[in-house]
């Protein structure tokens, strides 16, 4: 009687089982259909791991040499700076390396707090409150402060992690055409019937690197009654009147997007193009990311290059070199 009944419960799980493996084939399939078609398209993108510390100078993985850095965030060059280790080492000796749990069980130490009051007192405001990424600040803002008697009005080139927080929330949805004031005015007349109306935008647009016209946006925003919320990943700190990357990019002939920041799209169109002259950009030293669908539209494909307060002169200079040489060797420039 024993063995009857394990055989009868290994004969009850086999089909269970082919079924389970059935669906994973079936999956399998499909994943590697969609990717095929990626890599046809020209958009399959590629991990390139650093082997040093973040600065203007990197190590790449499988390169050789030092590379020059023009693709990150570090804007200010501060995630080198001695002062900021320094600082950083400090903290790990006083506070640990870890919070042990959420902010509002025991995860809230005395460094949270002195540091969203010197931000809340940067911004002349209340208070302020620290979260671990933007994806995170954007996830949990829209669905706390909007109902479904509300309404939000989103730039359409915002960023992702805005998008994605206001897919979160209940509100009614207007999305107005990129840094279009008269679009974003008949959208917040459209939504005067609403209980409450944000009008959501980044500050600068970091695919971009233009700039929200805020003055415009939130004189609309007092006449029709809204609120503004604004992104500043890229945009405090990093503005100034500088721009000699643009300048001498615009004039070797490429069309650099956006505005006087940090950010300086090149503009190629094709996705396949932008990757392959990223990837002979670093073969010149120079590290650079290109960016396609589904990151930028269909069409617009970019190289996108962010300029850092710790790049020499004659780094920048080594940069638009290397464009050019690499955009006429592409047939990106003639």
């Amino acid at each position: 009687m024993w063995a009857a009944c394990v055989l009868g419960a290994a004969l009850s799980r086999a089909p269970r089982g082919r079924r389970a493996h059935s669906a994973l084939a079936q999956l399998r399939g499909i994943l590697e259909e969609e990717l095929e078609g990626i890599r046809g398209a020209g958009t399959w993108k590629s991990e390139r791991v650093i082997t040093s510390r973040q600065g203007p100078r990197i190590h790449v993985g499988g390169v050789s040499g030092g590379i020059l850095n023009f693709c990150a965030n570090n804007y200010l060059g501060l995630s080198s700076h001695p002062e900021v280790i320094q600082a950083g080492l400090q903290a790990l000796e006083e506070f640990g390396a870890g919070l042990s749990s959420v902010r509002f069980i025991c995860g809230t130490q005395s460094i949270h707090k002195d540091l969203e009051a010197k931000i809340a007192r940067f911004h002349q405001r209340e208070d302020a409150i620290l979260y671990p990424s933007c994806f995170d600040a954007n996830a949990g803002l829209f669905e706390a402060l909007l109902t479904p008697e509300d309404a939000v009005l989103s730039d359409e080139l915002n960023h992702a992690s805005i998008i994605d927080g206001i897919r979160l929330c209940k509100a009614h949805k207007y999305r107005y055409r990129h840094l279009d004031m008269a679009d974003l005015e008949a959208k917040l007349q459209e939504a005067q019937k609403h209980r409450l109306r944000l009008v959501a935008t980044d500050g600068a647009f970091s695919m971009d690197g233009d700039i929200a016209p805020l003055k415009e946006i939130c004189h609309l925003a007092s006449r029709y009654g809204a609120l503004v919320f604004v992104d500043e990943c890229h945009a405090t700190g990093f503005l100034g009147a500088t721009g000699r990357f643009r300048s001498k990019m615009e004039a070797a002939g490429f069309t650099i997007s956006g505005a006087n920041h940090p950010i300086c799209p090149v503009m190629l169109g094709d996705a396949r193009l932008a990757s392959c002259m990223a990837d002979d950009m670093l073969k010149r030293g120079i590290f650079v990311i290109g960016f396609s669908y589904p990151v930028v539209p269909k069409g617009k494909a970019r190289i996108r290059v962010q300029i850092s307060a710790v790049h020499s002169e004659e780094d920048i200079d080594h940069c638009v070199e290397a464009f050019v040489e690499v955009g006429r060797l592409h047939g990106a420039l003639p």
